[in-house]
């Protein structure tokens, strides 16, 4: 449950700063899609460590 509270309160403020940054007429500063996608291969790989040191050592 704490995961999914944080990952909401990450996209509401991701969101508000893409509504300030289009409000003030600024290029959003977000990575190209490439970027987007290995940044979340990069999380997905983490979490599937962590699952897998827990399932081998019994944590």
């Amino acid at each position: 449950m704490e995961f999914i509270k944080v990952a909401g309160m990450a996209i509401l403020g991701g969101w508000i700063i893409g509504v300030v940054f289009a409000w003030l007429k600024l290029p959003a500063p977000v990575p190209p899609l490439l970027g987007l996608i290995g940044a979340g291969a990069v999380l997905f790989g983490g979490y599937c460590y962590e699952l897998a040191f827990k399932l081998i050592f019994k944590h």
